[in-house]
C-alpha cells in the first residue's frame, strides 16, 4: 500500500476523532490536513464531502429518531444551504487551485480562530431563543458556500452562531446536523458533475477508511478528553497548518 494513501487514512482519522470529540470540525481539519498535503481545493473539498456524506446521513437520521430536530429551523436552514453549498462548489472549481488556495486557506486560519474563542465560551450562560426568523436562512446560505469552499465550516459557522444568539444547543446541534447532509449531498453532486472525480478516489477511500477505524474509538475516548483544552488545541493546530498554507501560496 502506497505511503500516500497511509496518510489519507490517517487524515481521515485524525478529523474523526476530532469530530467525534467536538461535535464538529471534521470538514474543516480533514480539509487544512489535505491542503497541507499539496492537495488542490476543488479536489480537496470534493474528497472530504464525498466521504463525508455517509457519516452526516447517519448522524442526521439519529437526531431525528432521538428528537433533536427542530423543523422550524430546518426549513430555515436547508433550501438556502443546499443553494449555498451547491454555489460554493461551482465556484471553487471554476478557478485555478494555485490562485485561490491562500484564500482558502485564510478561511480555514478564521474558521481556527473561531474553534479557538468557541472553547474559552463553552460555559457562558445564555437564554434559549426559540424564534427562528429570516436571517438564519442567510446563515444558513452562508454556511454552505463557506462549507463548499473551505472543505467544511457548517457546524463551526451555523452552530456556533446560532448557539451564541442564544438557540437551544440541543435542538440547534441536531437541526445542523440533519440539515448537513442534504448541504453535503448537493456539493457532493456538484462536484461529481464538474470535476474529472474518479482520479481522486484514494483520498475518499482514504478518508473513509481511516474515519471508520476513528469512529467506535473516538465514541469511547469523547467522555474522558478534557474538550476545552482539546479545542484549543484543534484550533491552533488549523490556524499553524493555514498559516503555513498561506506562506507557501505567497511566497
Amino acid at each position: 500500500m502506497e505511503l500516500i494513501f497511509l496518510l489519507y487514512v490517517a487524515v481521515g482519522f485524525l478529523a474523526q476523532m476530532i469530530d467525534g470529540a467536538l461535535g464538529m470540525a471534521y470538514g474543516v481539519s480533514s480539509n487544512t490536513f489535505l491542503l497541507s498535503l499539496g492537495i488542490p481545493p476543488a479536489a480537496a473539498s470534493a474528497s472530504v464531502h464525498m466521504a463525508e456524506v455517509a457519516t452526516t446521513g447517519i448522524s442526521g437520521f439519529s437526531h431525528w429518531k432521538l428528537g433533536n430536530v427542530n423543523w422550524s429551523l430546518v426549513k430555515r436552514l436547508l433550501i438556502p444551504g443546499v443553494i449555498g453549498g451547491a454555489a460554493g462548489a461551482y465556484l471553487l472549481t471554476a478557478f485555478d487551485g494555485d490562485i485561490i488556495k491562500p484564500y482558502i486557506s485564510a478561511y480555514l486560519l478564521v474558521m481556527g480562530i473561531v474553534i479557538i474563542v468557541k472553547a474559552f465560551n463553552m460555559k457562558r450562560e445564555r437564554n434559549e431563543n426559540e424564534y427562528h426568523g429570516p436571517r438564519i436562512s442567510l446563515l444558513g446560505l452562508l454556511g454552505g458556500f463557506c462549507d463548499a469552499i473551505g472543505g467544511g465550516g457548517w457546524g463551526p459557522v451555523v452552530t456556533t452562531t446560532l448557539v451564541a444568539r442564544g438557540k437551544h444547543p440541543r435542538l440547534t446541534i441536531g437541526s445542523v446536523n440533519f440539515s448537513e447532509f442534504f448541504v453535503t449531498f448537493a456539493e457532493s453532486i456538484t462536484f461529481v458533475l464538474t470535476l474529472n472525480f474518479f482520479k481522486y478516489w484514494q483520498i475518499i477511500l482514504g478518508l473513509l477508511i481511516g474515519g471508520a477505524i476513528a469512529a467506535p474509538i473516538a465514541a469511547m475516548t469523547a467522555k474522558k478528553l478534557p474538550i476545552k483544552a482539546l479545542m484549543i488545541f484543534v484550533g491552533s493546530l488549523i490556524v499553524i497548518l493555514s498559516v503555513r498554507a498561506i506562506y507557501l501560496a505567497l511566497r
